[in-house]
């Protein structure tokens, strides 16, 4: 059992601000997004990013439409310093994003972060150092009077060097580090030197931003911290409010919530809530809870699973399955009452009608996910045993989307019958529907080639009964076929298991593909004694059930 929590811990304690006016207030609009995703997400990882991936990461924050994105912590490492400066140098950062890096209050960090950014045309400096008493005492051995002047000198030294390359349009970010554990009027004096030291203006504004560094509180005390600085703050006409939540309390989401009904102009955050400890606020959960309250969120989820496999490839984390909204089960009710109720609704829905559906409360298509790949709705329950099944009794170990899309193939069968199957049927129907997807293309034969440094391949393939040789080189086999067939897709995730033991083993390989008219993506499955021939056929059988999508897309418009 747990120890007694009076013993050794004391509830936090509550700010006194009488005729608070947060809990009455309405989120209206979005705030302006910032995020930390290459920074603070990517210093919370097992194997920070590289080069590559980071750039795939900024991207997709720029596609999304974040307009102020951290990329960096430049004085930090060579690595760090180099990305700011390729980002620059290689005219990567579009006329509307604005870039941001961040700093310790400290001279010779200070002077390297400026010189990351020379030559950007408009550039954020984040600058913190800690306020809180524990770290005040505890890490710094240093005064009031001391972190306030360390907060001071930092920002006018930032100011003089930004002074000399005026063709940078500068922005100054401080942040009281650990302010939702710092005394508010201690917080306050720190933040109105800066604004004094700096001297924004209406127009040339200044950005307070306030961390939850560590959450220690419920959320209401921190929309109470939020507020009181939104209250007394310097110059607030001249000063952007921004909050940082962090989650270590499960809260992080509710705290930037209550922080905006507060005063907070700005959130800083990481697309699915990667960060140190339990992470930083999760923008895609903030974003979409808004979305689902009639509020625009500005940012373009349209494609949440392309946007899902791009982080997880770039920060190796996976996203856990009830992720709300992204998760590959938050839309599959495994529930015979759920399924029904589900159903019902969506039956009863009319085009045009408020979004009001039992047990969804937002419309997966919206997010570019398909009712039929992602939705189990009949009055059967047990469908999550398919997967169980065939991995016990055939040894496959079906990658979780595919586990997904495949018990929606099942459950037609079903519906149509009426009657359970067993392992046999399932390993037969799955079979059926990867396995010996051959039309209208069948793989007859392959050889690898040295293409310099790509890899090339040549294919045999039957294409509507004529028997063709197709070539190609990519990256590897799978980039290389894809070049080779020609075929529009992009090849979404891909993996490969071994099935049985010994010298029966054989490969079997998953391949996941989008292509243009195909809501979400599609799977196929390749097995064969050789990895290469099964990626090919995997490949080939994805590519052959999307091309039967589309045109039963067209069948069914024609009709």
């Amino acid at each position: 059992m747990l120890k007694n929590a009076n013993s050794k811990y004391r509830p936090f304690p509550t700010l006194a601000l009488p005729n608070r006016i947060w809990p009455t207030q309405v989120i209206e609009r979005a705030p302006i997004w910032m995020s930390t995703d290459l920074r603070d997400g990517n210093q919370a990882l097992f194997e920070p990013m590289n080069a590559e991936r980071k750039l795939r990461m900024f991207e997709t924050l720029v596609a999304i439409g974040i307009k102020e994105i951290e990329v960096a912590f430049p004085s930090a490492s060579k690595t760090d310093f180099d990305f700011v400066r390729k980002l620059i140098e290689e005219d990567r950062i579009p006329p509307d994003v604005t870039i941001e890096v961040l700093t310790q209050a400290r001279e010779h960090l200070i002077r390297r972060t400026i010189e990351s950014l020379i030559g950007a045309r408009r550039a954020i400096v984040h600058v913190y150092n800690a306020t809180a008493r524990s770290w005040r005492e505890q890490v710094f051995s240093m005064e009031c009077d001391e972190v306030r002047d360390l907060a001071v000198e930092a920002v006018s030294l930032i100011k003089n060097l930004t002074a000399q390359h005026p063709e940078t349009e500068w922005v100054l970010q401080y942040s009281p580090e650990t302010f939702s554990q710092t005394e508010p009027d201690f917080a306050l004096s720190v933040c109105n030197a800066v604004i004094d030291a700096w001297g924004p203006t209406p127009t040339n504004k200044l950005i307070i931003n306030l961390p939850a560094t560590v959450e220690a509180a419920t959320p209401n005390v921190y929309a109470d911290q939020v507020e009181f600085m939104h209250r007394h703050l310097a110059q607030r006409d001249s000063v952007v409010l921004s909050v940082h939540p962090h989650n270590d309390r499960g809260t992080a989401v509710a705290a930037a919530e209550l922080a905006m009904m507060a005063g907070a102009d700005r959130v800083e955050g990481c697309l699915f809530g990667n960060g140190e400890r339990t992470g930083n606020v999760d923008l895609v959960t903030l974003a979409l809870n808004l979305y689902t309250q009639g509020v625009d969120p500005g940012l373009n989820f349209a494609d949440i699973n392309h946007v899902a496999r791009t982080v997880e490839d770039c920060t190796q984390l996976p996203i856990h399955p009830r992720h709300p909204y992204v998760g590959d089960l938050v839309f599959t009710a495994f529930s015979g009452s759920h399924q029904d109720a589900i159903k019902k609704g969506l039956a009863y829905r009319k085009d045009g009608d408020i979004w009001d559906v039992p047990y969804l409360p937002i419309d997966p298509a919206d997010l570019g996910r398909s009712y039929e790949s992602v939705i189990r709705v009949n009055s059967q329950s047990g469908k999550g045993g398919i997967a169980y099944l065939l991995e016990s009794q055939y040894g496959l170990v079906m990658p979780r989307r595919l586990q997904v899309e495949f018990s929606g193939v099942v459950q037609k069968h079903t519906d149509t019958t009426g009657a359970e199957v067993n392992a046999d049927e399932l390993w037969r129907m799955f079979g059926l529907e990867y396995l010996e997807a051959h039309t209208p293309m069948r793989l007859h034969g392959h050889h690898l080639l040295e293409d310099g440094n790509a890899q090339g391949i040549e294919l045999i393939v039957e294409i509507n009964g004529q028997s063709q040789k197709m070539c190609g080189s990519g990256n590897g086999p799978i980039a290389a076929a894809v070049a080779a067939l020609g075929t529009p897709v992009k090849v979404m995730s891909y993996e490969e298991r071994s099935l049985g033991h010994g010298a029966d083993a054989r490969a079997v390989a998953f391949v996941e593909v989008a292509m243009d008219g195909v809501d979400g993506s599609v799977f196929g499955v390749g097995l064969h004694s050789n990895i290469i021939t099964a990626s090919i056929l995997a490949l080939i059988s994805a590519i052959n059930r999307a091309t039967a999508r589309t045109q039963a897309g067209v069948a069914q418009q024609a009709a």
